[in-house]
């Protein structure tokens, strides 16, 4: 009987997904971090946001690897930690390599100097192409 108990528990969802909207958003979740873009069509403007319970060290740099069939290692220095430490932000007009390395790839890494946080990319790519098709929703 408590393992019913057990199934019925709501658990975390460790599934990409997006939502369209004026700002369209791109998410996953795991068990120790979030990453969430945003993309405002009207901008243009797109953001990235990785969030870690563990924190991010300050680091001069901060960084995307992509492993798998489109592999690529990108990085800025031009991020900002959120005020909390927990969060890695990112904004800029256009995120095609981003889109490109989470939409063909098998799995995403979010790097800082001496740190890091996986995202499986195993059902990523619908939501990613839906993400790039944003055009924001007319207004009435």
């Amino acid at each position: 009987m408590r393992w019913l108990l057990l199934i019925l528990l709501p658990a975390p969802a460790l599934a990409w997904d997006h939502t369209i909207g004026d700002v369209c958003t791109l998410w996953h979740v795991t068990e120790s971090a979030e990453i969430r873009l945003t993309h405002d069509p009207s901008g243009p403007l797109y953001t990235m946001t990785v969030t870690r319970a563990a924190g991010w060290p300050d680091s001069p740099w901060f960084g995307m690897r992509f492993d798998g069939a489109r592999g690529n290692v990108i990085s800025t220095t031009r991020h900002v930690r959120s005020e909390d430490m927990t969060g890695i932000f990112v904004a800029d007009t256009g995120f095609g390599n981003v889109l490109d390395g989470l939409q063909f790839n098998d799995v995403a890494y979010a790097l800082t100097e001496g740190e890091f946080a996986a995202f499986p990319l195993e059902g990523a790519a619908p939501h990613v192409q839906a993400f790039r098709e944003c055009a924001g929703v007319p207004a009435v």
